[in-house]
């Protein structure tokens, strides 16, 4: 597939986990960025926009971007159930807010999904035939603004495409037990906090340093396609956990073991054929490479979070005598006798 030159890229949902990453690499590799985010900021090249009030966009798109790497919504699916109301607004109207705004701009969209579509209902998560048949609000929204841009790809002659992540991960990434396993394994052990591992599940992790390369690249394609992102060596995620109890020394005792909870996905195992064939894209990073980063940096975390605990010394035991008094005088030479050694 032939592949177009660009310059300008806008990146909406800049100050995300993955936004972040991607507008720094996309900069390092010679565009011009432009950066847009609900998060207030103050800095050249950044607007604080909401794409469900897309008229703050305007400046973004009158710029004429060449290429939208769409990555803002309401994201993970236990966020998503419990504030279903924002999901479907942010998810549908807000992707169509930004679509139109890319017709009218004749700006290129990379819309950013999720594996979450494919629901553990489908046998193979193969980005070229499968159905999804999603089962949480995060993957049905996600489904849906898929069907938008397709629609406007047929209908308008938008050019995109969709890429659906597949366990993404990055050191420094937000913590919080709405995250990924691979950061709350981490974050949790190493602050002597227990971890569940859902028994007989398995995932592939990708690392952010090779996500964002894979990114880049969808927004150079000519036409529009489906991508599953991911890493092909997929591990049970007990053995994940393992790794990471051991790189941190942290107690067995620590490591739960339950079943798996309503509206996940036991096992994920997408086809990743077209990333290679379409991006030409091979991960770098391996997974104990990973999770020996995302250690240290938790690591780092936690003693910087002990420095802080350190009692202060109370008000009542300060010296509080003038100055004056605690200052010595410098003492004369003590006489040393003919004995002792100099």
């Amino acid at each position: 597939m032939t592949r177009i030159g660009l310059r300008r890229a806008l990146v909406i949902g800049s100050e995300g986990n993955v936004g972040g990453p991607l507008a720094r690499h996309l900069a390092a590799t010679g565009y011009e960025v432009m950066e847009a985010d609900i998060r207030p900021a103050l800095r050249p090249n950044y607007l604080m926009a909401d794409m469900n009030h897309p008229v703050d966009l305007l400046p973004a798109f009158d710029w004429r971007p060449d290429v939208v790497f769409l990555l803002a919504a309401t994201v993970g699916r236990m966020t998503c159930e419990q504030a279903g109301s924002l999901a479907i607004a942010t998810n549908l109207a807000g992707i169509n807010n930004v679509l139109q705004l890319c017709k009218r701009a004749g700006s290129m969209c990379v819309f950013f999904s999720t594996s979450e579509v494919y629901g553990p209902g489908c046998e193979s998560m193969d980005d070229t035939v499968t159905s999804p048949r999603p089962n949480n609000r995060y993957g049905l929204s996600k489904w849906l603004g898929e069907q938008l841009v397709e629609y406007e790809v047929r209908t308008s002659h938008l050019r995109a495409v969709t890429l659906r992540p597949c366990m993404l991960y990055d050191e420094e990434e937000d913590i919080g037990e709405h995250r990924s396993a691979m950061i709350r394994f981490a974050s949790n052990l190493a602050r002597g906090r227990p971890i569940e591992v859902h028994r007989g599940s398995a995932r592939g992790w990708l690392h952010i340093s090779d996500a964002v390369r894979a990114i880049e690249a969808a927004g150079r394609l000519e036409h529009h396609a489906t991508i599953n992102l991911g890493h092909p060596d997929i591990v049970p995620v007990s053995d994940l956990a393992e790794m990471i109890r051991a790189e941190l020394r942290a107690d067995p005792r620590l490591v739960i073991t339950t079943d798996l909870p309503g509206q996940m996905t036991l096992v994920k195992r997408p086809t990743l054929d077209r990333q290679r064939t379409l991006l030409d894209f091979e991960p770098a990073v391996t997974l104990s490479e990973g999770v020996r980063r995302v250690c240290a940096y938790q690591m780092r975390l936690v003693a910087a979070e002990r420095a802080r605990q350190q009692p202060a010394i109370p008000v009542a035991h300060l010296r509080t005598e003038p100055l004056a008094d605690r200052v010595q005088l410098p003492r004369e030479p003590r006489k040393r006798s003919v004995t002792e050694p100099t």
